[in-house]
């Protein structure tokens, strides 16, 4: 599996770029400003460095992602189960799930899902 180790503020900028598709650096700035607080510099800053790590290409100032956030999201989410509950995805559901109750829809969907994994 590949590996996109990635910081928060990566992941939330990377949202912007995924909500848009494709987005100008200029309307980036404009966003990061307005979402973040960011000066211009720190959103050219966070571009180079995921260009860098080959996330985002930004190609004559229109920057686009390079990976999906549902890669992004697998892999973050494999690694939560690997590092903290040893792997074992039944650890990790008891634990996310704790006390909180779900209707009979969530669980049959639940259900679903798991069967359409099973081997």
């Amino acid at each position: 599996m590949t590996e996109y180790k990635i910081t928060e503020s990566e992941y939330r900028f990377l949202k912007i770029i995924w909500d848009n598709g494709e987005i100008t650096s200029s309307k980036l700035v404009d966003e990061c400003k307005d979402i973040f607080d960011w000066k211009k510099s720190t959103t050219y800053t966070m571009i180079k460095r995921l260009s860098e790590k080959g996330f985002i290409e930004n190609n004559k100032g229109i920057v686009t992602s390079l990976i999906s956030r549902n890669q992004v999201d697998e892999y973050q989410s494999n690694k939560l189960i690997d590092t903290s509950f040893d792997g074992s995805l039944p650890k990790f559901i008891a634990s996310f799930m704790g006390n909180h109750k779900i209707t009979k829809e969530q669980a049959e969907y639940l259900k679903q899902l798991i069967d359409s994994y099973s081997e």
